[in-house]
């Protein structure tokens, strides 16, 4: 069991890795619903890793989709990354991934990798150049996500700017970037560094108060075009709520270089209490 208090040092970093499949949360992966459980974004990119690494064997290095179905809460502590390549061709492959912990699968995931390579576009076309983020990150004023006061937590994994909007306050753009190593020693890479921020599409844009109300997420879903690039992944999200004690946060995602894709969240509506 995790055993970070207020009183232990902000871990260096959110995973130790034991072995290719069994890994460690550390209380950076916290997130906002129970102190016990992570934020999905962190264990989401730790997947994302996982299928990155066994698609490289195929010869495909861009994640085009990756889906998480999640199941149960995801308990900081060890965690065991199952992938399985369910059909590998020339210029795609479609893999499949598990998340263990306590004996119990956790959570289920589908990714699409494919193949890159050199295709100049024309002049002119339809939607391009493509869509900007808001503003730049250098032109965004930090923002901190409004919870994990007093517990090393997601809010000090990542540093947050506002690039439009502010937080928890309906449709908002927020900058991301890793303010600490996913594992200790790596450099992210650029899918890993979106995943870690997608999964905040439907806080950051929250329109419900979240001290009476929950709005749990049981999936997400990532679309990206290209490799995203930098450490900055921006998110201009917004939330969508149904009478019915649904909804839905879509969020488009941006780097420094402009659109990457979009990802969308299918949302469990409760009043708490």
């Amino acid at each position: 069991m995790n055993t970070d208090t207020p009183e232990t040092p902000t871990p260096s970093a959110a995973y130790r890795v034991h072995s290719p499949r069994e890994v460690e949360a550390t209380g950076l992966t916290r997130g906002p619903w129970d102190p016990g459980q992570q934020h999905a974004g962190p264990p989401i990119a730790m997947v994302c890793r996982a299928i990155e690494a066994v698609a490289r064997e195929h010869g495909l290095t861009h994640i085009g989709r990756l889906t998480a179905n999640l199941l149960r809460p995801l308990p900081i502590g060890k965690l065991e990354i199952e992938v399985v390549t369910e059909y590998a061709g020339r210029n795609a492959a479609h893999y499949a991934a598990r998340i263990w912990g306590h004996g119990k699968e956790l959570a289920r995931f589908t990714a699409l990798a494919q193949r890159e390579s050199d295709l100049p576009l024309p002049e002119g076309l339809d939607g391009h150049p493509l869509p900007q983020a808001p503003r730049a990150p250098a032109d965004s004023p930090v923002q901190r996500i409004p919870f994990g006061q007093g517990l090393p937590g997601y809010a000090d994994l990542v540093e947050t700017r506002a690039a439009g909007g502010r937080m928890f306050q309906g449709r908002s753009a927020v900058w991301f970037r890793l303010a600490a190593p996913l594992v200790e020693g790596e450099t992210p890479s650029g899918y890993q560094r979106v995943a870690v921020a997608a999964d905040s599409g439907n806080g950051v844009s929250a329109v419900l108060d979240i001290t009476r109300y929950s709005f749990v997420n049981a999936d997400l879903s990532i679309h990206l075009l290209r490799r995203p690039v930098g450490e900055w992944i921006c998110l201009d999200a917004r939330t969508l709520l149904a009478p019915n004690g649904c909804g839905l946060a879509e969020s488009q995602l941006f780097d420094e270089a402009g659109l990457i894709g979009r990802a969308t969240q299918s949302l469990a509506v409760r009043a708490r209490g």
